[in-house]
């Protein structure tokens, strides 16, 4: 008999020691949730932000593409005057800049300032369809740290709710309304940290785009010019 005790003395320590382990250990998703009705909205935000960013990613990595190749041929056809074959390459590339170029090709003999409003105008019209739901990235970097704040609020307000009710000033009673209030702050920040730096980053690829744009424009007006040089 005493055999078998000592033999059940481990047995029952690894079973606490693994009951132990088990309530410590912590599921982030659970602890998540636990942020409140607040969370929920965040979550929402969080996939809006990636599908954004993927979109405009993919979107503006297309058509920002700019092929030498195209523009050198279509050069050697504006100087060999041949302006139907040099619309008919801008019209079989899909892309911004061939359809900027095909503006100014299509007004070449009318004045130069003619040409440079049609092609400014175009490009006016490229870039903002690169800019489209932009606007959401900038909004959701606005908003989602203010539901997590009022997250923290809602919080607050119910630590001290239930101290009134209560009338106990227990750790148990301030924790539970510190998860929510930590948790939604810490999820909104992020959420809004993320759309912040997708936000200015698909910008600086649109610029980078602009700078290139007008590069090709300016080559453009000069090859204009090269004939009657």
């Amino acid at each position: 008999m005493l055999q078998n005790i000592l033999l059940q003395v481990p047995a029952a320590a690894g079973i606490d020691s693994t009951l132990t382990a088990s309530s410590t250990s912590i599921n982030y998703f659970e602890l998540l949730l636990k942020g409140g009705f607040v969370v929920y909205p965040i979550l929402i935000l969080l996939f809006v932000t990636f599908f954004l960013m993927a979109e405009r990613y993919l979107f503006i990595k297309k058509s920002s593409k700019i092929d030498f190749g195209f523009l050198r041929s279509l050069k050697d056809n504006i100087l060999r005057g041949d302006m139907r074959s040099a619309i008919a390459m801008c019209k079989s590339t899909n892309l911004p800049i061939s359809r900027i170029l095909e503006k100014g090709i299509a007004r070449i003999g009318r004045p130069v300032k003619d040409i440079e409003s049609a092609m400014e105008i175009q490009s006016n019209l490229e870039i903002s369809k690169m800019e489209k739901n932009m606007g959401y990235l900038g909004l959701i970097a606005g908003v989602a740290p203010t539901l997590g704040f009022v997250g923290t609020i809602s919080g607050i307000i119910r630590i001290f709710y239930e101290i009134s009710v209560t009338g106990e000033f227990s750790i148990e009673t301030i924790s539970n309304g510190l998860y929510e209030k930590m948790i939604a702050s810490f999820s909104g920040l992020v959420v809004g940290l993320i759309a912040y730096s997708a936000y200015h980053g698909i910008n600086m690829m649109i610029d980078k785009f602009s700078i290139h744009l007008q590069a090709t424009v300016m080559d453009f007006l000069d090859t204009l010019n090269e004939p009657a040089s």
